[in-house]
């Protein structure tokens, strides 16, 4: 048995300068172009549609390599953290469009107003656990969930006002197969649940997922669902900009969304790094509207 969430309310996000590559920006217009307006309105779900402006483009006077265009990945965060703490307080469920990754700070930022004891499923290709001190890259989307476990720049942890930050114990990561050095040492050090791409392998979609929900429902009043589509391969979601190979399948894919439905314990959810500008048509556009309907409820039969 499948629950749908009573209301949802789609933040569109069309932020991309967490990341190198441009694009993840248009990634919310492109998914509702495939179809996900039409996919909700045949689920029965009652929804509406908000759009956070990106802001403008900002010359950093003080630009730091290792924090890139962190004027604007901050003013984005504050208005999406606001606005999801609004949603959550009112008891709609929030589902964010992005977008790069870095937009999960705002979203994350909101809901810990509103939540005492979050659990976090982190879906992605990448765990996002850098800080300034171990990212060799500089962009904020790979330090996204470590800005919300409290480390790194407390510009970006202290985004959203008075919270607490997110237990390491309360997440766990899915499908990762990219991690830097600094990464796997902080996933050991603060003891964090990691079902690598091997584990996916050795134990099969089904346990993993198992595991996932009974560790982030255990004690947590509420579980966010982040899900980069990169965590997908990419012969079968080419429109992202941080591919890596040998990531889920379709149907390993569609069977964690579906799980989450029947569980019901998922009550925020967003869906980010789609670039349509890297896509292959709207393959990739296609199959996140798939994903996004099987977390809300969509089944076979």
């Amino acid at each position: 048995m499948r629950n749908l969430p009573s209301t949802v309310t789609i933040l569109s996000v069309p932020f991309d300068r967490g990341a190198t590559r441009r694009g993840a920006g248009q990634g919310p217009n492109a998914i509702f172009g495939s179809g996900l307006k039409r996919k909700l309105d045949t689920l029965g779900i009652p929804y509406r549609v908000e759009e956070l402006a990106a802001p403008p483009e900002m010359k950093d006077e003080a630009h730091n390599p290792q924090l890139k265009h962190v004027q604007e990945v901050l003013s984005i965060n504050e208005l999406l953290a606001a606005r999801v703490y609004a949603l959550a307080e009112t008891g709609v469920f929030p589902l964010v469009l992005g977008g790069d990754h870095s937009i999960a700070i705002g979203t994350l930022a909101g809901l810990t107003r509103h939540h005492r004891n979050l659990g976090v499923i982190w879906l992605d290709a990448h765990s996002d656990l850098n800080t300034p001190d171990t990212t060799p890259s500089g962009n904020i989307h790979g330090m996204s969930l470590a800005v919300s476990l409290g480390k790194g720049d407390t510009r970006l942890t202290s985004i959203g006002g008075a919270k607490s930050p997110i237990k390491p114990e309360n997440v766990v990561l899915i499908g990762s197969r990219s991690l830097d050095q600094g990464e796997r040492d902080l996933i050991r050090q603060e003891g964090i649940t990691c079902f690598t791409m091997q584990d996916i392998d050795r134990l099969g979609m089904f346990r993993v997922m198992e595991e996932a929900i009974r560790i982030t429902s255990a004690g947590t009043d509420g579980v966010h669902l982040s899900f980069d589509i990169d965590s997908v391969d990419p012969k079968i979601a080419p429109g992202t900009g941080t591919p890596v190979q040998g990531g889920l399948s379709y149907r390993e894919a569609h069977l964690a969304m579906e799980m989450l439905s029947e569980s019901g314990i998922v009550t925020s959810a967003e869906f980010v790094e789609n670039n349509p500008l890297l896509d292959r048509g709207q393959t990739t556009s296609r199959l996140l509207v798939g994903l996004i309907a099987s977390m809300l409820g969509e089944s076979i039969l």
